[in-house]
């Protein structure tokens, strides 16, 4: 049997690396494995989402109320995930979205460029190919309705 593989001899002057003297073989982004949490996918579909002019909030009308108390503690913060459910794979995501509209447009429209901001968003940011972004529309806010999320006005003056 004869070796077919060809190395450099550092005394033959060639000056030459051979493929054999580099550490780990290939290319370094290539070695070892992404993975990518469902709560990373649900983020960025949240913050794409509420971009899309039309979108007044994300989630349910109790989601939305638990979400307004959670706000209101100390740390708690406002969640970006409310109304988003990622289902992630090794290659693909699929999406889950609950979302309020605003009173006079189009939800057909605002449906699009939600579906369109958040795969773009989504595949730009993972690598991910999105399969599918279902929208599911819960609410419609009116011009005269109170703002769940509005801050409380206080009790005393």
């Amino acid at each position: 049997m004869t070796d077919t593989s060809q190395r450099t001899n550092p005394d033959s002057g060639s000056g030459g690396t051979s493929p054999l003297s580099k550490r780990g073989g290939g290319d370094p982004g290539t070695r070892g494995r992404t993975t990518i949490a469902d709560g990373v996918v649900e983020k960025i579909a949240g913050m794409a989402a509420r971009d899309v002019v039309g979108v007044h909030a994300m989630g349910s009308g109790l989601s939305r109320t638990f979400g307004a108390v959670r706000d209101r503690v100390p740390g708690g913060g406002k969640s970006v995930t409310r109304g988003v459910k990622a289902e992630v794979g090794e290659s693909q995501a699929a999406l889950d979205l609950e979302i309020v509209v605003d009173y006079g447009v189009s939800i057909a429209d605002v449906a699009r460029d939600v579906r369109g901001n958040v795969v773009a968003e989504v595949e730009r940011m993972t690598g991910l190919e999105v399969v599918e972004v279902n929208i599911a529309v819960s609410d419609v806010k009116l011009p005269d309705e109170d703002d769940d999320e509005d801050e409380p006005s206080q009790r005393v003056q």
